[in-house]
């Protein structure tokens, strides 16, 4: 691996990203940041971060309801898909008895148990 003088700091993109996660002195990280805003902004939280346990805590704990918020924003919405598949293939069962189609073959295109298709057929 190159030694971190031999690369130049002007160089951007990747480099400076790879610079940071390296370990690069903090006295180069203003050079790293002049055309990276994002790596700013992770640098910034990192020495945030590093101050104190508590900070770090706060920090860890909004992360994790961050995700457990989106794991159940994911899935209410796959709960509500499942729904809607249900429901639309009821209606096509549905539609398909009214035409005398056999049980089987609505069992076949709908996705519903025979079982399901004979519920609806008795209501």
């Amino acid at each position: 691996m190159f030694p971190v003088y031999s690369i130049k700091f002007e160089s951007g993109g990747l480099v400076n990203w790879l610079l940071f996660l390296k370990g690069v002195d903090k006295s180069n990280w203003e050079v790293l940041t002049m055309n990276e805003p994002v790596l700013k902004k992770a640098m910034d939280t990192l020495e945030f971060l590093s101050q104190d346990a508590e900070a770090r805590r706060l920090y860890e704990d909004r992360q994790k309801y961050l995700h457990d918020k989106a794991s159940m924003i994911e899935e209410a919405l796959a709960e509500g898909e499942a729904r809607g598949e249900k429901r639309k293939a009821i209606q096509m069962a549905l539609e398909l008895l009214k035409h005398g189609v056999d049980t089987a073959a609505i069992a076949k295109s709908s996705g519903l148990s025979e079982e399901e298709i004979i519920a609806l057929r008795k209501q």
